[in-house]
């Protein structure tokens, strides 16, 4: 009987390896291929545009692991015949604290000071008034001026309530926050909405977390009723997929100054140089680095290695997402 043969990323460092068990064959697949290559078990780079030119040289794929939570990429390449699997978990960590980071670099302002920083003026930190009186249309005397704002009791919606989900609710819990949730489909201990409640829940968030797979459903799902519907000063923060949000129905709510935002992803990506998302007043804007750490590739290796080990024993595969024909 032929050795199982495992396709991984070729950039992958080698002690990586160490997690698989012995007994297959480890395929290093290269950027660029020059001829095809023949692979079981397929594990494609984290970036959607690697693995679409790496996959037209493939041969006998019947399993692609993801990297990734996130696969909708995928199984659009690969088609039907192949069983696809997320790598849950993999970037639940390192996406929740940057979520945490991009709500309380918000709350606190540090763009603004980190602005002043830049310009040496320590006496311009008033502006921080300013900027919480038009956020919050509250212009009423402020002694001492306000400068900056709290987590503690902010009223957040989650929307997604998958393992990132869990993950963010259990970092903002000691913070204090009230959390709402909300997935596809509801249920109970603890209560998660249905998504189609959505836009009754908007009006009383303070903070509104987008954590869930970019779906034909979840395609378009914020846009400018919903944008609309946010209470003056909401906090809008996309560490999910940019798709989700309708970006022409940002850049208006957010030059209208009716919301704030911070976002790890857009729509497009990258983001042109010239497109006007950047110049929008009230935004933090990261290039799709949230899931990206020292940890993260590890994490998934381990989680694909483990995939291996099942089919070796015979044992159903985890995190199935897409049912190949020969599954």
């Amino acid at each position: 009987m032929s050795k199982l043969k495992v396709g991984y990323p070729a950039a992958l460092p080698v002690e990586l390896l160490e997690s698989f068990p012995s007994g297959i064959e480890l395929v290093p697949i290269p950027a660029s291929p020059e001829s095809a290559l023949a692979v079981d078990f397929w594990i494609p780079p984290p970036a959607a545009v690697l693995g679409q030119k790496v996959w037209p040289y493939l041969r006998g794929v019947t399993v692609a692991q993801s990297m990734m939570a996130g696969t909708e990429w995928l199984t659009d390449l690969v088609g039907p015949s192949v069983t696809v699997c997320n790598a849950q978990g993999a970037h639940s960590i390192s996406t929740a604290e940057w979520t945490m980071a991009a709500i309380l670099a918000t709350l606190k302002y540090l763009p603004l000071y980190r602005d002043l920083q830049g310009r040496a003026e320590w006496c311009s930190r008033k502006k921080g008034s300013a900027v919480y009186a038009a956020l919050h249309n509250d212009h009423r005397p402020q002694f001492p001026p306000v400068m900056q704002e709290e987590l503690h009791a902010k009223r957040v919606l989650i929307v997604g309530y998958g393992d990132i989900g869990k993950t963010i609710e259990n970092y903002l819990t000691p913070f204090g926050a009230e959390i709402t949730r909300v997935a596809r489909t509801a249920r109970s201990s603890p209560e998660v909405h249905a998504v189609d409640e959505l836009d009754s829940l908007l009006p009383a968030a303070e903070i509104v977390i987008l954590i869930l797979p970019h779906t034909p459903e979840s395609h378009g799902l914020i846009g400018a009723r919903q944008l609309a519907l946010m209470q003056q000063g909401a906090l809008l923060v996309n560490s999910a997929r940019g798709p989700i949000v309708q970006t022409d129905a940002l850049v208006e709510a957010l030059n209208a100054g009716h919301i704030r935002a911070a976002v790890d992803v857009t729509d497009p990506e990258p983001l042109p140089p010239e497109h006007p998302l950047w110049k929008c007043p009230n935004l933090l804007i990261t290039p799709h680095v949230a899931g990206s750490t020292p940890q993260f590739s590890p994490r998934a290796i381990r989680i694909a290695a483990d995939q291996v080990r099942r089919l070796l024993a015979g044992q159903p595969l985890i995190n199935v997402v897409q049912a190949g024909a020969a599954s």
